[in-house]
């Protein structure tokens, strides 16, 4: 056989063949692919039967060591926090915030966030934070649930934050796709524990969509609600497999499961085989659920939305009310994500809030990111996101810590010769977060009136349909399962079965490994221009369209009879809904403890107008130009810092302090922006070098970024009459500049 590949791929031998030539050239190449495709597939199945015989598998890139056990907590549970041990050259700064990796559960294994280098592990060892990060084993504690789950989780950053306890801001905690709303949950409930979270592709709004696209979100009313979830809990006697999560995604996107994934493989088998492995390896690691867990999470979340409208409650009764969170949400989210749209990981503010003022009242800031392509799995696997988005947020996790309250859009450029003080930037971008409004977020799209009638419909159908199923089914097919029995329907599910086939387990594939060393030792690819393999690829094309075509004809049919059923009046009326309300579905409830906690913090900041000294004047003048813009950069943060750490005069500040200060001043400008202004005079010292100093710091500031605005020039001159200056800030005073060189790390910022 190996003669043969040999002599048939001869260049020598090619003419021979006359005009057949790249007949035999394409029919050589394709079969040796053949066999070469088929050799991966076998290491797939190879790999997943060695994955899933590991007692706590998964594929990180990195050595971790354990630090907590959940299984030994009183409350046990399958989840264990971890350290992950810094790689050979890079360094660890102890004093910086550690960083927190919480993996979804979502039917996969754990490691997504470190399976290599540029990642978002990765980037967060490079930015010299220390990294934890939080897995879960493939069988769940018997009874655990989602409450013993989140339990766990504060106990486990109770233990980070105790290791860290000269770190310089509490813990920043990341949280992909399902981790995402579990940690805003907790953070809800126990908001001392956090310093900033991100949000990685994260549903909290899950009605949320536009019309057209996103048909995910009608699957649970399409079905009949979470009766089947039951039902799948049943039959694996008491747990949820994983596998049907995966099968429900890989279900989104047909021409991709059924065709492109393998395709992509098969074309460039000599290059792609080690990064499909790779993959595969993650997403063939199928875990178990308790079925406890997936019904809280179907009817809670999925179908009955009750996270954004405050209607979750603990089982000692605490109601979780996401705008009891105090830290700064970073919520990432794609235009190319079917699965967690912008609508769903961004709705609950609209959810939550009426303006901004509101936002900023409750001390909340929320920075967003929308990307224009990547797909779900692109936010945490892809390395172009870890190398632009995570590493950005990364490095300047401190400027979104110090952020004053409101909503932000966090935009990146690129940098380039000719960016302003590129110095200042720590990698290949600049990040720069924009004031925005709820409108923005309303821009993106979403339901209106008529379509939450719709979705409130099906949750209360849902409802009666799942107490149906437990009085009169339920007995019957938990009586006729067994464990045995769950066991084996188990390993039967077609993508489990995918796997094993392929494997050495099948005596038919065990020749196979041997042949691709043949083929290996005598490869020899088609030329590019071939004619043959060009209508490979354009037959592999019309596969891929006519895929897609049926995919959005099956959409457009469930959207139109999810709209039709749910929307019928009949129905409405019947399950409790009013057909003819205007009024909001979902909106949280009013709190009237806030307001009168509100007008108590604000009659305290207004008797603290007056007060402070050189510090307060800066940071309230500076909050003041900034306004002009309406947008802060890390440039304008890393200047600070660098200023800040040359001051010998003035007693350093820890960053908590600092974010407070920032705060503070930047309500008593939002109060009374003429009172806070004419303060200021009063709260500088009589020294003129010194006050011209303090300018010389703000001048530095304001070109940073390049040329002021009018509105900031404008701002400039105000505050420069106000620190009673001979010139205006546009022109930098005569006198010894502020040594601003660069320090190690950036850990301080104030």
């Amino acid at each position: 056989m190996a003669d043969k590949l040999r002599n048939s791929t001869d260049d020598q031998n090619l003419p021979m063949f006359g005009l057949f030539a790249p007949a035999v050239e394409y029919m050589t190449d394709a079969m040796q692919r053949s066999i070469l495709f088929l050799d991966v597939m076998r290491q797939r199945g190879n790999d997943y039967r060695e994955h899933v015989a590991q007692t706590a598998p998964n594929v990180l890139d990195y050595q971790v060591k354990l630090v907590v056990d959940g299984r030994k907590l009183e409350r046990p549970v399958n989840y264990g926090l971890t350290e992950v041990v810094p790689p050979k050259g890079v360094e660890i700064d102890p004093n910086r915030r550690p960083f927190v990796i919480v993996d979804p559960r979502a039917g996969h294994g754990p490691g997504i966030g470190g399976f290599k280098a540029d990642s978002e592990i990765g980037v967060a060892l490079k930015a010299g934070h220390p990294c934890y990060f939080v897995g879960f084993l493939p069988e769940p504690v018997p009874g655990q649930t989602i409450e013993d789950i989140g339990r766990a989780e504060a106990i486990f950053l109770e233990k980070v934050i105790a290791l860290h306890p000269k770190a310089d801001g509490k813990p920043c905690v990341i949280g992909n796709c399902q981790a995402g709303w579990a940690i805003m949950m907790l953070a809800a409930i126990r908001p001392e524990l956090f310093g900033p979270i991100i949000i990685a592709g994260s549903p909290l709004s899950y009605w949320g969509g536009v019309r057209g696209k996103y048909p995910m979100r009608y699957s649970g009313g399409l079905l009949g609600g979470s009766w089947l979830t039951a039902l799948v809990g049943d039959l694996g006697h008491g747990k949820f497999d994983g596998a049907w999560l995966v099968q429900n995604f890989e279900n989104q996107n047909p021409a991709n499961t059924l065709w492109t994934k393998q395709y992509n493989l098969y074309s460039k088998i000599d290059t792609e085989a080690e990064r499909y492995l790779g993959f595969e390896r993650w997403w063939g690691g199928h875990v178990n659920l308790n079925a406890e867990e997936i019904q809280f999470i179907v009817d809670e979340l999925f179908v009955g939305n009750k996270l954004s409208s405050g209607q979750i409650q603990t089982s000692d009764g605490t109601t979780i009310d996401l705008r009891s969170i105090r830290s700064p949400i970073v919520a990432f989210c794609s235009k190319g994500d079917n699965v967690t749209p912008p609508q769903q990981a961004l709705g609950w503010i609209l959810d939550l809030y009426d303006d901004v003022e509101q936002i900023r009242s409750y001390g909340q800031t929320i920075v967003y990111s929308i990307h224009d392509t990547i797909g779900h799995l692109g936010i945490f696997v892809s390395a172009g996101v870890a190398r632009k988005q995570h590493d950005e947020f990364s490095s300047n996790i401190d400027l979104i810590d110090t952020l004053p309250p409101g909503l932000y859009e966090a935009v990146f450029e690129k940098k380039s010769a000719d960016t302003s003080s590129a110095d200042l930037v720590s990698g290949e971008w600049v990040m720069r977060c924009e004031a925005r409004s709820l409108d923005d977020i309303r821009a993106l799209g979403g339901n209106d009136a008529e379509d939450e009638r719709r979705f409130a419909t099906a949750a209360r159908v849902s409802e009666t349909n799942l107490a149906l199923y437990r009085t009169f089914m339920q007995p019957l097919v938990r009586a006729l399962v067994n464990p045995q029995l769950a066991d084996q329907m188990q390993k039967m599910h077609p993508l489990r079965l995918q796997y094993e086939m392929f494997s050495d387990a099948n005596p038919f594939m065990k020749p196979i490994a041997a042949l691709a060393d043949q083929v290996k030792a005598n490869r020899k690819a088609a030329d590019t221009e071939n004619p043959f393999a060009q209508m490979q690829e354009k037959m592999s094309d019309q596969i891929v369209k006519a895929l897609d075509g049926w995919r959005e004809s099956m959409e457009a049919l469930s959207e139109k009879t999810f709209l039709a059923v749910y929307g019928s009046p009949t129905l409405q009326a019947a399950a409790g809904i009013d057909p003819e309300s205007r009024r909001p579905l979902r909106k949280a409830p009013k709190n009237p403890l806030h307001d009168q906690l509100l007008q108590s913090r604000i009659a305290e900041l207004k008797s603290q107008t007056t007060k402070g000294g050189l510090r307060e004047a800066l940071v309230r003048a500076a909050l003041y130009i900034g306004m002009g813009r309406g947008s802060v950069d890390e440039r304008n943060f890393e200047l600070i810092r660098r200023i800040r750490s040359s001051q010998r005069d003035m007693p350093h500040l820890p960053l908590s302090q600092f974010k407070a200060l920032v705060r503070d001043q930047y309500f008593m400008l939002l109060l009374d922006e003429d009172a806070a202004l004419a303060a200021i005079p009063a709260m500088l010292p009589a020294n003129a070098d010194e006050r011209r100093n303090a300018l010389v710091m703000l001048s530095k500031l304001v070109s940073v970024r390049g040329e002021p605005t009018p509105d900031v020039t404008k701002r400039v001159e105000r505050v420069a009459a106000l620190f009673e200056a001979e010139r205006s800030l546009g022109a930098t005073p005569s006198i010894a500049p502020v040594d601003i060189e660069p320090t190690q790390g950036r850990s301080k910022a104030s």
